[in-house]
């Protein structure tokens, strides 16, 4: 029986067995059904033999080759057919027959679906009578795990690849007539022979599996669902190389899976996304989800005309009529990818667009500035790529001396004039400044989409496309573009280049972090160095702020980047591992990985020396790019290139000890001390904050109810310094309403950028200023992504009014709220 895990406590597990058998493609056939929130239909896994089968296993194959004959005589005869959702196709158990028919609601069938005894019932298995009992062959059959959480799974099945029109050419022996006991054996050849394909017949290979996800079934398998997997087994089939490579997987979703929110964009209107769930992708179809099953895709989703589907894919999909009202998008992926990072949004988006001539000059103008910078290292790029065989950007000439690769943009209808307003312009120059820091991109294309205010995070970064949320659209250019330049850069540091265990994400966020302010250095061309290594500075200083405050109230256990310490990337015999606190409600709304992880990189680059680090990110982009890599993979190639009279002591072994083993901050961090204070940005703001402080104790001294603050000139500040001024104003003990009036006023915070707004929502709270009430309760609502600390404040005070408007803001978005968020703030309200 499977373990119980708390999912808000414990560690999030990776079931799937991908030592035995490899994911290597997914073909997604899917039906979106927004009026019962469903989405349905089928998915076809084609499969490697694992490396630990390969390794160790080779002498036992035979030993099972009789056994493995006689099911394979039993199977041949077997009729073939393509399995619908519907009477004639499923089991003739009367229960199931009635489910698949009705669309009763899950309940009728949840006890039988995390049911692991040995029953036909519980493990919906179909009464043929060609399924051997599960109690007899248990100990011995192989048993393929899947990650799997809150799908209904209808049927699991065999297919027939060999019934392919054509698919004599992927066999040795190329004989297909007549029943044979070795068919079976050839139905997995054609499927080897199809994944290993070479790269340059990419498009071959996508045909034909789209042919063999379409061909009929050949036998049902037995199949049991626990809470966290699928377990998939063939009488008498005992070893992964004997088991069938090709399944077909018939299911549907929960209208409380927690892969997916079902809820209404900005204008009302009904969608559906991955919102970047802790638990992934396994709530939206059966997959492998540790990191090493890297692979590949393609998609055909339906859904009511009005309806765009946007996805993870390197097409830009055309929808194609398939019945009236009814549209088909398809898409595909040819570069191998965790299924973690597949990704879908379904809604009435709008493309907003612009004239093309705007367009087409922002491209030539970045060009321009990017191609010099990065053709010294083109040499890099000649050299063999170490990742797994696919159609690489890295070894295409065009690709190479493409500084903005093409883009589009989508939204509700409601918000595309502000995605015009700055978002638009901002693309160009953010994936130009993106290529002259690191070269070629990944990616062939890019989508853009504004989601729904319920995202909890300010953006997410998959293949091909980008969330962002609605908050980084008012107040400006400069937090849409430093959030853009964040989630751009994950197409090289979490994408192409993935962390082989998850538990170091710092690998994806420090290095986002830390190469968002290079980006947006190069984005905003027109800043003199002086400009941009003050505005740098600043950031650090907020960032450091940051850190302290989040290390000072949480637990320790989260602060430490490599939690898992020197058993980091150790997998069980099986393949199954864990991801360390993956679970944990309050780690998503944490930043220590963000934060310690861009400290620990500026402080390497302080150390080599800008030029110089950045030519090695460069040179390790090229070497590891389609690859999962460790926190000593980096390290040791940094080392190896810096010399030896500025490595002032720095090991992998030390930098372990100091940054990523421990909790709290780092040493040198420390002892970096107050170099921030120099920087004339900072400065000024300390002026500012020196004038407010000194008119706030004028006006609390004064016995005139009204004293002139109009001799006090103020100095116009930047959204940066205008966080920090207030979160050092948040650091008096009062503040009187005329001074917060008159704050307000001076810089117009309620037209400030959501962390401006933010910091302001908190003065608020803080001084119990009635008049900006309102500004918390819209920030509430529309910056939803940064709202939950809000809600803490509001009850910590235990003020009745502050109360009762955390309540109501809570009770009018608790519907529509991230599942975690919700929870979070439940437990801080009641």
């Amino acid at each position: 029986m499977e373990t119980q895990l708390d999912p808000m406590k414990d560690d999030l597990p990776l079931m799937a067995n991908t030592s035995y058998m490899l994911v290597k493609h997914y073909v997604l056939d899917l039906d979106v059904d927004f009026k019962r929130k469903v989405i349905e239909g089928s998915i076809v896994l084609f499969f490697e033999t694992g490396s630990q089968y390969r390794k160790t296993s080779s002498t036992g194959k035979e030993s099972c080759q009789s056994q493995f004959d006689e099911t394979c005589k039993m199977r041949a005869s077997e009729p073939c057919h393509i399995p619908m959702i519907n009477v004639s196709t499923c089991s003739s158990k009367t229960e199931y027959n009635d489910f698949a028919v009705t669309g009763k609601e899950e309940e009728a069938t949840s006890d039988e679906n995390s049911n692991h005894s040995n029953n036909e019932q519980a493990s919906g298995i179909s009464s043929s009578k060609d399924c051997c009992d599960i109690e007899n062959h248990g100990n011995k059959d192989f048993l393929l795990v899947l990650d799997c959480c809150d799908l209904s799974v209808l049927k699991v099945e065999e297919v027939d690849v060999a019934a392919v029109s054509g698919i004599e050419k992927f066999t040795r022996s190329a004989k297909l007539t007549g029943v044979s006991k070795d068919l079976e054996n050839l139905r997995n050849q054609i499927v080897h022979e199809l994944v290993t394909l070479p790269a340059n017949s990419w498009k071959e290979q996508l045909y034909y599996f789209t042919h063999c996800s379409q061909a009929p079934g050949c036998g049902e398998l037995l199949f049991s669902t626990g809470t966290w997997s699928l377990e998939i087994r063939k009488s008498g089939i005992q070893t992964p190389a004997d088991f069938p490579h090709a399944i077909r997987i018939w299911y549907k979703t929960k209208p409380e899976g927690r892969s997916v929110t079902w809820t209404t964009d900005q204008s009302g209107r009904p969608c559906v996304y991955t919102m970047g769930s802790p638990i992934n992708n396994r709530a939206l179809f059966p997959c492998q989800e540790p990191p090493i099953a890297l692979s590949t895709w393609q998609a055909s989703v339906r859904t009511a005309a009005g309806f765009v589907v946007l996805m993870s894919g390197e097409n830009s999909a055309e929808p194609v009529q398939v019945q009236e009202g009814i549209l088909s998008w398809y898409y595909y992926v040819s570069m191998p990818m965790p299924a973690s990072t597949f990704t879908i949004a379904v809604g009435c988006w709008q493309e907003v667009k612009q004239k093309s001539f705007k367009q087409t000059a922002a491209i030539e103008t970045n060009i321009e500035c990017s191609l010099p910078s990065c053709q010294t290292d083109f040499r890099w790029h000649e050299e063999t790529c170490g990742h797994v065989e696919y159609p690489c950007r890295f070894q295409n000439p065009a690709a190479r001396l493409q500084a903005v690769i093409p883009y589009r943009v989508f939204a509700p209808c409601c918000l595309m004039e502000s995605c015009e307003e700055y978002l638009l312009q901002l693309i160009p120059q953010c994936l130009s400044a993106a290529y002259a820091t690191l070269g070629t991109h990944p990616f062939s294309r890019l989508d853009i989409l504004i989601v729904p205010s319920n995202f909890s995070s300010l953006g997410m970064a998959s293949p091909h496309i980008i969330f962002l949320s609605q908050s980084v659209l008012p107040g400006g250019s400069h937090l849409c573009g430093t959030r853009l330049c964040h989630e751009i850069a994950h197409a090289w540091f979490g994408l192409a280049i993935g962390a082989r265990d998850w538990t170091e994400e710092w690998i994806s966020e420090g290095f986002a972090t830390f190469l968002e302010d290079i980006f947006w250095a190069r984005a905003q061309q027109q800043l003199s160095h002086d400009e941009i290594k003050g505005q740098q500075e600043l950031r650090a200083l907020l960032r450091w702020r940051r850190l302290r405050d989040e290390v000072q109230n949480s637990e320790e256990e989260l602060q430490v980047l490599r939690p898992k310490k020197e058993s980091t990337g150790e997998l069980s015999e099986s393949g199954a591992s864990v991801v360390k606190y993956g679970l944990k409600a309050e780690k998503i709304f944490m930043q220590v990985h963000y934060l310690k992880g861009y400290f620990l990189l500026r402080s390497l680059a302080r150390t080599i020396g800008e030029v110089s680090y950045l030519a090695s990110l460069r040179k390790f982009v090229v070497k590891f790019h389609g690859q999962l890599v460790l926190s000593q993979d980096f390290l040791s190639m940094l080392l190896e290139d810096i010399p030896k009279q500025k490595k002032s002591g720095l090991t992998i072994e030390s930098i372990f000890q100091n940054w990523l083993d421990t909790s709290g901050i780092p040493k040198p961090l420390l002892e970096e001390g107050e170099t921030w204070k120099e920087c004339q940005l900072v400065q000024q703001v300390s002026g500012e904050v020196t004038k407010w402080i000194q008119a706030n104790r004028r006006i609390r001294k004064s016995s005139k109810k009204k004293m002139k603050l109009d001799e006090v000139v103020f100095q116009q500040l930047l959204p940066d310094q205008l966080v920090l001024l207030l979160e050092s104003l948040l650091e008096e003990k009062t503040l009187c309403p005329r001074i917060l009036q008159c704050l307000e006023r001076t810089y117009q915070l309620r037209e400030q950028d959501a962390e401006v707004r933010h910091r302001w929502c908190e003065l608020v709270i803080k001084h119990k200023y009635e008049p900006g009430y309102g500004d918390i309760e819209r920030f509430l609502r529309e910056d939803q992504a940064m709202g939950v600390y809000l809600y803490g404040e509001l009850m910590v005070n235990e003020d009745a009014k502050q109360q009762d408007l955390a309540r109501k803001c809570f009770a009018a978005a608790q519907e529509h709220m991230d599942a975690s968020s919700a929870k979070v703030v439940a437990e801080m309200l009641f």
